[in-house]
C-alpha cells in the first residue's frame, strides 16, 4: 500500500507545473529599456525554452532571463490583447508537433495549456483578432487550424489543410507548410516543398480551411516560398524565395487576382557558396525591406518604390554572426535585432529611416536563437 502511495505522489510531482521565476542577469547600462522582446530557440543544446530580453534607447541589449522552460519553441507570437504568448513546439511524436500558450505575467510566462499542431515540426504560428491560430507544419506538410479563447487557453485542433505535391529540388520531395499568414478574410500559405503559394479562408459556421481562388500560385522553379510580407500601403505581397534566395512580388488586381511582378535577389550576383534566406520584414512607413540570408551571413537591404512597389538593393549589412534566422524591428521601428543561431548571439542596429541603412549598436549572448518577438 504505502508503495501505491508513493507512486501516486511521484506522480503529481512530475505533472506540477511550476513557476519559472527568471534569473535577472546585471544590465549592461544604465538605460532604462524602452520595449522588451522574447526569443525562441531550439533546446537541443544549452537553451532551456524561451528567454526575455530588453532593448534600450540607444539600442543596447540586456538579457532579463528564462521566461520558460519549453521544448523547441522556435516560433512565437501575441494575442492580440498581449495577454498571452503563443509557441509552436517543433517537435515530432508520432508525427505530430504541437502548440503551446502562455500566460505573460510580468517577467515570468506561466503554461496555460498545448494542443497538437495537426503534423510534425511546427515552424511557424500567427493569430488573428478573432482568436483563429495556425500552425504551419513543415515537416507534416500541413497547416493547422485551432483557437484560442479569453482565458488563453488553446482549443483541440479544428481542422487541417493537408498540402499535396512536390517541386524539383532535393528539398522539395514533398510538401513542406513553411508558414501562414492572414490577410484580412484570406489566408496565404507558403510551401517549400510543393514550390507554391496556397489561398484558403476561414469558414467560421463550421472552424474548416476552405481553399479559395486562386487555389495556388507557383514560384519560379526551385524557388522555394518560406516567409512572407506585406506592405501596409499598396495591395502588393513580398515572397522570401529560400532555396534561390531571391524576393517575389505578388500583386493584387483590381479583380482580386494574384500575379506575381517582379523576382529579385537577396544576394550579392558574384556569391557562389551555399546560402539560403531566413526571414523578411518591412518597415512600417513600406519605403524598405530587410532580409537575412544565411550562408552570405548577412541582412540584405531593399528600397521599395513608392509608385509601383518594385524593389532595388540598397546594400547588405553583415550580421555579425553565423546562420541568422529570425529578425525583427523595433516597435519604433528605429532598431533591427538579428538571431544568430549558430553563434548564439542576438545584434542590434540602429536603423536609419531615410536611407535603410544599418549601423551596429551591440550585440549580447543568446543560446541558440531562432526567433525574436517583441512584446
Amino acid at each position: 500500500m504505502k508503495y501505491s502511495i508513493l507512486f501516486l505522489v511521484l506522480i503529481m510531482l512530475t505533472n506540477c507545473k511550476t513557476e519559472i521565476k527568471p534569473v535577472k542577469e546585471a544590465p549592461e547600462n544604465n538605460e532604462e529599456p524602452v520595449s522588451s522582446f522574447y526569443v525562441g530557440t531550439y533546446t537541443d543544446k544549452e537553451s532551456k525554452g524561451i528567454y526575455k530580453y530588453s532593448l534600450t534607447s540607444e539600442g543596447k541589449l540586456n538579457k532579463i532571463g528564462l521566461a520558460a522552460e519549453a521544448k523547441n519553441p522556435s516560433f512565437l507570437a501575441f494575442s492580440p490583447d498581449k495577454k498571452f504568448l503563443l509557441v509552436v513546439n517543433e517537435v515530432e511524436e508520432k508525427n505530430m508537433g504541437f502548440v503551446s500558450s502562455y500566460q505573460i505575467e510580468k517577467d515570468t510566462l506561466l503554461f496555460k495549456n498545448m494542443s497538437s499542431s495537426g503534423g510534425a515540426h511546427p515552424c511557424h504560428i500567427n493569430i488573428n483578432n478573432d482568436g483563429y491560430v495556425l500552425a504551419a507544419n513543415y515537416s507534416g506538410g500541413s497547416v493547422g487550424l485551432l483557437k484560442i479563447d479569453s482565458s488563453g487557453n488553446l482549443s483541440n485542433l479544428l481542422d487541417l489543410q493537408q498540402h499535396t505535391g512536390k517541386g524539383t529540388t532535393e528539398r522539395q520531395e514533398a510538401p513542406h507548410a513553411h508558414s501562414s499568414w492572414f490577410v484580412n478574410d484570406i489566408i496565404i500559405s507558403a510551401d517549400l516543398g510543393t514550390n507554391e503559394l496556397w489561398f484558403s479562408t476561414i469558414n467560421t459556421t463550421t472552424n474548416t480551411l476552405d481553399t479559395i481562388p486562386p487555389f495556388r500560385l507557383p514560384m519560379a522553379e526551385g524557388a522555394g516560398p518560406r516567409h512572407l510580407a506585406f506592405h501596409p500601403n499598396k495591395n502588393v505581397l513580398y515572397v522570401l524565395n529560400e532555396l534561390d534566395n531571391t524576393i517575389t512580388s505578388v500583386t493584387k488586381t483590381a479583380e482580386g487576382n494574384y500575379q506575381k511582378k517582379q523576382t529579385i535577389s537577396s544576394i550579392p550576383d558574384d556569391f557562389k557558396e551555399p546560402t539560403k534566406s531566413a526571414d523578411i520584414h518591412i518597415s512600417k512607413d513600406g519605403k524598405f525591406i530587410y532580409a537575412t540570408n544565411r550562408g552570405h551571413n548577412s541582412i540584405a537591404i531593399l528600397s521599395v518604390n513608392e509608385d509601383n512597389g518594385d524593389l532595388n538593393l540598397v546594400g547588405y549589412e553583415s550580421c555579425r554572426g553565423k546562420n541568422p534566422r529570425n529578425f525583427s524591428l523595433s516597435p519604433d521601428n528605429d532598431f533591427l535585432v538579428v538571431a544568430n543561431q549558430d553563434t548564439n548571439n542576438l545584434v542590434s542596429y540602429k536603423r536609419n529611416t531615410e536611407t535603410g541603412l544599418l549601423t551596429f549598436v551591440a550585440e549580447i549572448e543568446a543560446p541558440t536563437p531562432v526567433c525574436i518577438a517583441f512584446q
